[in-house]
């Protein structure tokens, strides 16, 4: 092509240059002759010359002009071709599920490159959960009052309660309590028993002291009516403590590990919360919870042993993907179980506990569990017993838990390990 092209100008100069050239010289000499005779043919090749000068500058200025539009040509003909190409390409690729395959150059290898293999995600994390039994911060108004968990605060204020768990507390990366009682000021008191209400102001006892969860499934938490429950959930919550409870549950970070936090309130219908259990762990799921707490409120007040409702329930959660089943309302402590390799820890018993100024059985603990997970599963648990009383003063009730030490702390260890018989579980008590 490039040799048919080079014969076309080539060609083309000489037609251009040559003929008329001739022509034109031809009607100069003509011209000049006729009126000037032979003496001016000197003259007549001067403007021959002239004129072929012109012809030459002309030729250069078309042909370049002529250049220039092929090129353009060209251009726009290969464009067009390879968007063409790109085009049919991908209407290969998007019907029946080709994909076009692009030429490969002489100094291309064909080899296509491995594609890079996704890797799992296998970053380790740890989260150290905290929990306890029964707190109720308030009174019942029948009870002495001077005597009471709000003479104690009216004396000492909120963060005297829980100052000598706290450096555990804070310690954690999640603390959860079970709320037994309600922050309100309603008048409108059930008619039962025992109701327990303490001022608004006494959430500074959980703030005070690195409490970050509260459970609100119990037979406490609306003695004061709906109004009382709302106002407690308001309160806790707007001082940054996540409430959950009943058909409520909640997914918290803690420790970069999406905890799910559910509550049951099983004393009224006891297996008929059966699908609640698997409906709250199923939206836990849903949410993304890596860890799931499951906490139940149930058994028999004063009984050490878990009844077959409990057993049920708790070995129902696990089942449904529950990580630990904590639990308490017998205000004693009870037995933990292993089971499929998780934690049950049937009851936590009280804790800080305004509902009885001198309780028979001041044992408690805190109960510890820490995860870790490799990615988003659980590889490892590790379970601890915190000896406690729910009073730093021996004969009765100052509202203080402490954490107990030497003799008393292997008596309450070893309570807790023979409540534990039979149900295969060896925990590790400080």
């Amino acid at each position: 092509m490039a040799n048919g092209f080079r014969r076309f100008l080539i060609n083309f100069r000489e037609l251009f240059t040559r003929e008329e050239d001739l022509y034109q010289a031809e009607k100069i000499v003509k011209r000049l002759y006729r009126k000037n005779g032979s003496r001016d043919l000197k003259r007549a090749t001067f403007y021959l010359r002239r004129f072929h000068r012109r012809l030459i500058l002309r030729f250069t200025l078309v042909s370049s002009l002529i250049l220039i539009a092929v090129l353009v040509l060209a251009g726009m003909l290969i464009s067009h071709a390879l968007g063409k190409s790109a085009g049919n390409g991908q209407q290969a690729g998007s019907s029946g599920g080709l994909t076009a395959v692009p030429a490969v150059s002489e100094t291309e290898s064909a080899e296509e490159e491995p594609a890079a293999e996704e890797t799992e995600d296998m970053t380790v994390r740890e989260v150290l959960l905290s929990f306890t039994g029964d707190c109720t911060l308030g009174t019942d108004e029948n009870f002495d009052q001077s005597r009471s968990f709000n003479a104690y605060y009216s004396e000492n204020g909120g963060a005297y309660f829980l100052e000598r768990v706290r450096d555990v507390f804070a310690g954690d990366d999640l603390t959860i309590i079970n709320m037994e009682g309600t922050f309100t000021t309603s008048e409108d008191r059930a008619d039962k028993t025992y109701a327990f209400k303490g001022d608004p102001s006494y959430v500074n006892v959980l703030t005070t002291a690195s409490v970050e969860a509260a459970n609100l499934a119990n037979n406490h938490s609306s003695d004061y009516g709906k109004q009382s429950y709302d106002d407690t959930i308001q309160v806790l919550e707007s001082n940054g403590i996540t409430t959950f409870g009943y058909d409520e549950v909640k997914v918290i970070g803690a420790g970069g590990v999406k905890v799910g936090l559910m509550g049951i309130y099983e004393l009224r219908d006891h297996l008929g919360r059966t699908e609640q259990v698997k409906e709250n762990i199923a939206k836990l799921k849903e949410q993304g919870a890596e860890v799931i707490v499951a906490v139940f409120h149930w058994g028999t007040e004063k009984e050490t042993e878990p009844d077959e409702n409990q057993v049920t329930l708790a070995h129902l959660a696990i089942d449904e993907g529950a990580d630990i089943v904590v639990g308490h309302h017998p205000h004693v402590l009870q037995g933990l179980e292993t089971y499929k390799g998780k934690t049950i820890a049937y009851s936590l018993g009280n804790f800080c506990f305004g509902g009885n100024s001198n309780p028979s059985d001041k044992d408690t603990m805190i109960l510890q569990a820490k995860f870790t997970l490799t990615g988003r599963k659980v590889t490892e648990r590790e379970i601890t017993v915190i000896p406690c009383s729910l009073s730093s003063a021996r004969d009765y009730n100052n509202y203080q838990p402490v954490i107990l030490a030497g003799d008393e702390a292997s008596r309450v260890r070893n309570k807790v390990n023979s409540l534990s018989q039979g149900l295969d579980v060896h925990p590790q008590a400080d």
